[in-house]
């Protein structure tokens, strides 16, 4: 499907004039198929950080637009990632996280792999005419890091990560982001389109109604970048991951650049995670496209390491957990109401506002990417 030629063209028409893209844009199972070969299949999508599967053996299972997958620490301690099914007769391999011991065995047949992939039991296959063992190893996913974030790629020769990622790294570079360690983790489910997830993440418009008993209103600048990310930055002298009231129960980061003392940024790392990087923490909203009307989204909360031996760390820490989740909540029960609009036969694309702008830039590279 194409979207309206007069539709698009509004909808990439300068801000001042602009208007938001059609409902097909959120509501069609055609353009998410599109979405989903042209942009989940080839880009670069963040899995977690390294530090959450610390031993050999540990393992994480993840179910993608690509299908389910799964993020395992060999006994060599190098992560790998495979399409998490057995060679056999595609039963799932493992579920949830854990610990594997070093050996994966399929639940129906009992086919088994070694952590890095290679298979290791296959009872009663001595008679299989051309059997290879070498072949029928699990099929691996292109892996990469970037100071502790783990990213994967369906492609099997994706463009390196760093030029996916272009001046994020320079931006975040007095945040010390590879002395991060993640340390909370919830997951919402919403009847709602991934990009409005993402939309809404890369505006403040609607900071001082949705989120007024908590957050409140905020006011927000948009940085230029470079590479396939876009960014704004919320200011503030004091970190926004606590709820206001109160000052935050940690300090700044020592050493950070004039510009990041300026407040929150808020990133999309496209074409599913934002980074939002604070004056003291960092936290992501992660969010898997489940269906062209229904997302999960992982919101995942940091901090730096010398952080983390404090005595009264749980208890300073919970501040920021308890802002991160009832924000992620507000935000999901609007956009499930912004779907089910949607679906109005007699909706037509509204007027963007200049606090608009980072929606539309979202909207478009969908559009660029996928040749809507």
């Amino acid at each position: 499907m194409k979207l309206d030629h007069d539709e698009l063209a509004a909808a990439s028409a300068p801000l001042n004039r602009a208007r938001s893209m059609p409902a097909g844009f959120y509501t069609d199972p055609e353009i998410f198929a599109r979405e989903r070969e042209h942009l989940f299949l080839k880009h670069w999508f963040f899995l977690c950080r390294e530090e959450q599967l610390p031993n050999p053996g540990d393992y994480r299972a993840f179910d993608t637009p690509g299908g389910p997958i799964v993020l395992i620490r060999g006994k060599d301690e190098v992560l790998r990632c495979f399409a998490n099914y057995c060679r056999h007769r595609g039963s799932i391999l493992l579920e949830g996280e854990g610990n594997c011991g070093g050996r994966i065995i399929c639940p129906y047949h009992a086919w088994s792999y070694f952590s890095d992939g290679r298979l290791y039991g296959c009872p009663d296959m001595q008679d299989a005419e051309g059997f290879d063992r070498v072949e029928n190893g699990l099929v691996p996913l292109s892996l990469d890091r970037w100071n502790g974030f783990v990213f994967a790629n369906f492609s099997r020769s994706p463009k390196p990560l760093l030029e996916h990622l272009g001046d994020l790294p320079q931006r975040f570079a007095s945040h010390r982001l590879d002395r991060m360690r993640c340390t909370w983790k919830i997951t919402l489910d919403g009847a709602c389109n991934w990009k409005l997830v993402l939309e809404n993440a890369m505006e403040t418009y609607h900071t001082g109604i949705v989120h007024k008993n908590t957050v409140g209103a905020q006011q927000s600048r948009t940085l230029e970048t470079r590479g396939d990310w876009i960014c704004i930055q919320v200011i503030s002298g004091r970190s926004i991951a606590t709820l206001p009231g109160a000052p935050p129960p940690f300090p700044p980061i020592e050493g950070l650049d004039d510009d990041a003392k300026m407040g929150t940024y808020f990133t999309v790392i496209f074409p599913t995670c934002q980074f939002a990087v604070a004056q003291d923490s960092m936290w992501w909203l992660n969010v898997t496209p489940v269906s062209h009307e229904r997302s999960r989204v992982e919101i995942g909360g940091c901090f730096p390491e010398d952080m983390l031996g404090r005595s009264d760390f749980a208890e300073k820490a919970a501040a920021y957990y308890e802002r991160w989740e009832l924000v992620g909540r507000e935000d999901v029960g609007i956009l499930e109401k912004q779907q089910k609009a949607l679906a109005s036969v007699l909706y037509k694309p509204g007027p963007l506002s200049w606090r608009d702008d980072m929606v539309q830039a979202l909207g478009l590279w969908v559009v660029n990417n996928t040749g809507l």
